[in-house]
């Protein structure tokens, strides 16, 4: 049998290889533990490489505080991020937003347990409160600024890192009331759901987008946009996406977030 040069067999390779094909890493702010982080995400991307035929590297880091200071860095070329940290990447490093979910807008959410007897922000007095971190966006930083501006509450902020741990301390009875989102609340254990409840709720904003570096190229970007939207309209991509979640890929622009910078957010932002 004719041996096919190795010259050969490379530009065969190259014939079919995707001209475009490019590698890029995608930080994903860290709402969930780094297992969960992974086995939503790992997979999508996955979906998102083969339509793209771009490589896609997860990043987890440990705690919101460290996704913060690495996207402030530019550490990511994709990042999936909280509205307010859209803001602080785009003033920081260029970052633009490009996806986001055109089905829902995002709230946050203040829980106490089941059985307090607490109905309304009103009985909180000098709360301890646990939040997931300072910066987290509905989950504490619109929920502190909007307690303390639109209700005069002052609260002693408990911060436990991740929307579990705040759950897991309502429930417990560690602290009065915790912050989060219905989201991360809803993918709680039913048990945990079943001992809180929900006494406030936020206003809206438009929920977490993927955002780029501006170091990405402008068709890598399109690529990604279209891969994730066409991706929706597959069984396969509605389950995938509904586990992030994101119900309804969308194009996303700054102009959904710039309104964040009229609510007095910065006078709560903690900065790394």
């Amino acid at each position: 049998m004719r041996k096919i040069p190795v010259l050969l067999t490379i530009l065969f390779s190259a014939v079919w290889a995707p001209v475009h094909a490019a590698e890029f890493s995608v930080g994903v702010v860290p709402q969930f533990t780094t297992q969960k982080i992974n086995d939503i995400w790992t997979p999508l991307l996955q979906a998102l490489n083969e339509s793209t035929g771009d490589s896609y590297s997860l990043v987890i880091e440990s705690d919101i505080n460290e996704f913060e200071s690495a996207f402030q860095r530019g550490d990511y070329d994709f990042a999936y991020m909280n509205p307010w940290h859209a803001v602080i990447a785009n003033r920081e490093q260029g970052y633009l937003p490009i996806l986001r979910d055109g089905a829902r807008m995002l709230t946050g959410i203040l829980v106490v347990q089941a059985d307090s007897g607490i109905s309304d922000v009103s009985q909180l007095v000098d709360p301890e409160i646990a939040f997931p971190s300072p910066n987290a966006l509905g989950a504490s930083l619109l929920m502190r600024a909007e307690l303390a501006v639109e209700h005069g509450i002052d609260v002693s902020p408990l911060y436990v890192r991740t929307h579990p741990s705040v759950y897991l301390n309502v429930a417990l009875g560690k602290s009065v009331a915790g912050g989060g989102v219905m989201r991360t609340l809803q993918a709680q254990p039913q048990s945990i759901q079943d001992a809180l409840r929900v006494i406030y709720e936020t206003r809206e904003v438009a929920p977490h987008p993927m955002s780029a570096h501006p170091r990405v190229d402008e068709k890598a970007v399109a690529r990604f946009q279209k891969a994730a939207v066409e991706l929706r309209r597959t069984a396969r991509g509605r389950e995938l996406f509904a586990a992030v979640p994101m119900q309804a890929p969308q194009e996303a622009t700054m102009e959904d977030y710039t309104p964040l910078t009229e609510w007095r957010l910065e006078d709560f932002y903690v900065a790394n």
